[in-house]
């Protein structure tokens, strides 16, 4: 065998070695795996008893919650791992930077998941915690580094007037501040599914976020396809993103659509009523309910932004941890939608993390 050949084998064999590691690379996707038990003693990566950032009705543990196995459950992909939330290393590699959450509770439960974990590795460090209207922010001052989140459900502008509450779907007016963020992580739905006019108790619970009328250009609107008009009000967004975020400068998240349950039939437990008493996620990767038409929408929308938001696509995780809400426990109503803090807000905030690294 002379030398070329030798050489040409060598570099087939190299080739398929990058082949099957791009191959490894294809397969590794964060968004689907399965939950599996931590038996490390690793999870949960925070004390919620000592964090000071965390919403009665979201620390499930101090409002008396008597199981605690939700809590040491942590997420598996398949083909690849999380990397491990470092906070000491968050701060330093975002120093001087802001961080802004723009969105609806959801994006305030994942706020505090944030200023939870870096507090709990920082807490030998001065920080402030500020609250005005409709923004709250958490500043460490030894990093000069900036948590904020800004409560705006719709993203597209709602505003009052003679003919009563109006959804514009075709109007960001107040995005100037989005501007000023370094990361920012947008999140879009919920309010879409419990506004609108008074039809159903739900929605009387939820009215403060409702609307009489949706308006484009100068025409109003009684009534509309809900999904058509959050596809309509999500690619504003979207051209709001291109816009005005420069790409170089700026880290754009958008947070998918996280799921409820309220019905024990949609996860295959016609007995069960609602999250209450759930004490285990479901096992496995697959989840036998229904798909959120939703989904669709962001992932249709955030393939046609020039500049594309990085989508947290945590509809499967959140679907199989009917275990982790706060049910009962949320000091009020039973609470099925939002999420148990330390929990499963985290990990979206651990997936953010090794996707921040990767970059």
């Amino acid at each position: 065998m002379n030398v070329i050949t030798v050489c040409f084998l060598l570099l087939l064999y190299v080739s398929t070695l990058e082949t099957g590691v791009a191959a490894d690379k294809k397969r590794c996707d964060f968004f689907k795996g399965k939950w599996v038990w931590d038996k490390s003693g690793s999870y949960p990566m925070y004390n919620a008893l000592e964090c000071p950032f965390i919403n009665p009705g979201l620390n499930c543990q101090k409002s008396g919650r008597p199981d605690s196995t939700y809590l040491n459950f942590r997420w598996q992909p398949h083909g690849c791992s999380l990397s491990r939330f470092n906070g000491e290393d968050f701060l330093k590699r975002n120093k001087g930077k802001k961080i802004m959450f723009v969105g609806d509770s959801l994006s305030y439960n994942q706020w505090q998941s944030l200023a939870c974990l870096l507090y709990s590795h920082d807490r030998h460090y001065n920080l402030r915690l500020t609250h005005q209207g409709a923004f709250s922010t958490v500043f460490f001052t030894e990093h000069e580094v900036s948590i904020m989140y800004l409560k705006n459900g719709f993203l597209v502008d709602l505003v009052t007037n003679e003919k009563g509450r109006i959804l514009r779907l075709d109007s960001i007016s107040r995005g100037r501040i989005w501007g000023e963020a370094d990361i920012l992580i947008f999140n879009s739905y919920h309010w879409w599914i419990h506004g609108g006019p008074l039809k159903s108790y739900e929605q009387k619970v939820f009215r403060a976020n409702g609307w009489d009328y949706y308006q484009i250009g100068e025409r109003l609107y009684h009534d509309m396809a809900l999904m058509d008009a959050y596809r309509i009000a999500l690619t504003t967004w979207g051209q709001w993103v291109d816009s005005n975020v420069n790409p170089t400068k700026t880290r754009v998240f958008f947070q998918g659509i996280s799921a409820v349950h309220y019905e024990g039939n949609d996860w295959g437990a016609p007995s069960v009523e609602t999250c209450n008493g759930q004490t285990e996620p479901i096992l496995g990767s697959n989840y036998p309910g229904k798909k959120y038409a939703a989904e669709q929408v962001v992932k249709d929308v955030i393939s046609k932004m020039k500049n594309q938001a990085y989508l947290l696509d945590i509809t499967l995780l959140t679907q199989l941890r009917k275990d982790g809400h706060p049910s009962k426990y949320a000091g009020g109503e039973l609470d099925c939608s939002h999420w148990c803090l330390a929990g499963v807000p985290d990990t979206w905030n651990q997936i953010m993390y090794t996707v921040l690294l990767k970059d």
